[in-house]
């Protein structure tokens, strides 16, 4: 339950909660309360214990990927299973011990979807992966993931900085693992380093992925070019995002993605692939072809020579992503708990 190890999923739980009780909802997280050097072990081991807690005080619950799958289909009441992502859909791009650890949370997530009352999930994309990954008899429903705009645009305003005069600074936030597709971004830098003036891109966030990365950043001899930032409290991403002149992630698997509702809301254009969920969430964004270096720089060069287009885009975003405010998807979310009673 932090920003660190929870990325956007926690993000998004989080901000779903504070929206359902500002609608007089009483919303209690069951999160684990000791943890283990396995990180799925620990899920398997909390979801195990859940079942000699008592659940029914409550209208209804709510289990969030695998999470909740020892005490969905119990009588007493209506269970609600919410993916914010497909697992079976992520780990097709991972392997070694991270792919090993996914299968088993996938083989839980089955069972947990199998069980629930109903099932819904943040993107059309993610709704038909789940239905065909866990051979489900219908299309689960569909409800985005939300921002809180107000909250957010008020870090922005509370963390002012000015993207560097003569420069040009693109940002990518997200956990580094192998379907977020970093290394390609790297090797765009090395192409665009000559052709963009001051270029700086900077990568926010960590895991698996960091020590390849900086060892292609090394070998690519990218120097200052490229900046990791590390981790970041809420505070400093949004003085990232308002450093920034444009926002990429070049990610081959997102469930949604809610850095794009971050960056369309900090006002910045946008540069991503054609692939998953992502023409669902930002279709006015520059998208290219996935796992393609050259496509990449192109995108990303196209918009710092056109400025007027960026700032186009960046108005489109900014008017698209009023729909995934926290109050009216929060709403959506609490009408699908209400179909099941």
């Amino acid at each position: 339950m932090n920003v660190r190890q929870g990325s956007g999923t926690f993000v998004g739980i989080q901000s779903l909660c504070d929206a359902l009780r500002h609608l007089g909802v009483a919303v209690d997280l069951d999160s684990p309360r000791f943890h283990l050097p396995v990180y799925t072990l620990e899920r398997i081991v909390f979801n195990e214990t859940l079942r000699f807690a008592g659940r029914n005080t409550y209208d209804a619950t709510v289990g969030f990927d695998l999470d909740g799958y020892r005490i969905a289909g119990r009588a007493g009441h209506p269970h609600l299973a919410a993916l914010k992502g497909v697992i079976a859909d992520e780990l097709r791009n991972e392997s070694g011990l991270t792919g090993a650890t996914m299968r088993v949370q996938a083989h839980f997530e089955a069972i947990h979807v199998r069980r629930a009352a109903a099932v819904i999930c943040t993107s059309r994309y993610s709704a038909e992966a789940a239905r065909e990954a866990y051979h489900l008899p219908q299309l689960p429903r569909i409800v985005p993931e939300l921002i809180d705009l107000a909250g957010w645009r008020g870090l922005l305003l509370g963390n002012p900085v000015t993207p560097a005069a003569g420069g040009f600074t693109v940002l990518s936030v997200c956990r580094f693992y192998p379907r977020k597709r970093l290394h390609v971004l790297l090797e765009s830098a090395a192409q665009l380093r000559r052709r963009i003036p001051r270029l700086s891109v900077r990568l926010v966030g960590n895991g698996p992925e960091a020590t390849r990365l900086r060892a292609l950043h090394r070998d690519l001899k990218l120097g200052d070019t490229v900046q990791f930032v590390g981790d970041v409290s809420r505070e400093q991403l949004a003085a990232e995002y308002n450093r920034a002149d444009l926002f990429c992630l070049p990610s081959v698997q997102e469930g949604f993605g809610v850095v794009f509702l971050e960056a369309m809301a900090a006002g910045k254009p946008i540069v991503a692939t054609s692939a998953a969920a992502i023409p669902e969430v930002v279709p006015h964004a520059v998208l290219v072809e996935r796992d393609n270096a050259e496509a990449l720089a192109h995108g990303i060069e196209s918009l710092y020579r056109a400025p007027e287009q960026r700032t186009r885009q960046a108005a489109a975003g900014t008017r698209w992503v009023e729909q995934f405010d926290a109050p009216r998807v929060a709403a959506l979310f609490l009408e699908e708990i209400r179909r099941l009673r």
